[in-house]
């Protein structure tokens, strides 16, 4: 499975992105995300530059439940040129607008609801906005599996992978090298990890972020 590190806490980019990357160079992350809230669009710009200067694999993630809110994270996506844009729910809205572009769309399946968000839906109504994503065009789909309010998050991770051949990505509060394993046996393809890893619950012994990440390198397979 890939590893996403989100250089995120409580779903808003951390102010010290910048040095946060530059210090975890060489630890083998190869997929690298953020949101486009909590620093400036200069910011932003720099840090996905510098995400690509180190040969890694971008990702945005749509934070707001907002349609023009999250529209704008899509432009923001196509003007930085990530290689993926992940979550939102306004499928034909943002295909149309990342048409010509080759940013690659994962949108939410489910109900995100608030913030930080939760997710609302069953595995039934997470197979059915998989196959309906598919269907549109998209590479995949977004699973806040950990933050479900309906369901157990392994059956709705299940549901989605046998409901879509497309890259299965489940994001948010993830801290453990077991649910990640189950999830690797369930079907993810990636998952994603920014909070966990700044407050030290990955590996609570260690206390450093290297620590962190390298632990979650580890359970991910390691670096690809």
């Amino acid at each position: 499975m890939d590893f996403i590190f989100m250089l995120t806490r409580d779903d808003r980019t951390v102010t010290d992105c910048l040095h946060v990357l530059d210090s975890v160079r060489g630890l083998g992350i190869t997929h690298i995300g953020f949101k486009d809230v909590g620093v400036d669009p200069a910011t932003l710009a720099r840090l996905h530059e510098q995400i690509k200067e180190l040969g890694a694999t971008s990702h945005l993630e749509v934070v707001s439940t907002g349609r023009e809110q999250a529209l704008d994270s899509v432009r923001a996506a196509a003007d930085l040129g990530v290689d993926w844009l992940m979550g939102g729910v306004w499928i034909e809205e943002t295909l149309g607008l990342l048409d010509g572009t080759p940013v690659r769309y994962l949108p939410f399946a489910g109900e995100p609801q608030g913030h930080p968000t939760r997710l609302a839906g069953t595995p039934a109504r997470i197979a059915e906005d998989c196959r309906r994503a598919e269907a549109a065009g998209c590479a995949g789909v977004d699973l806040l599996a950990h933050r479900a309010t309906e369901a157990d998050p392994l059956d709705l991770v299940r549901a989605a992978r046998a409901a879509t051949a497309g890259r299965l990505v489940v994001a948010g509060s993830l801290s453990s090298p077991e649910q990640i394993h189950a999830l690797d046996a369930a079907g993810a393809d990636a998952f994603t990890v920014g909070s966990a890893a700044f407050a030290g619950a990955v590996r609570p012994e260690a206390g450093s972020l290297a620590a962190q990440l390298t632990a979650l390198v580890e359970a991910s397979g390691g670096p690809r």
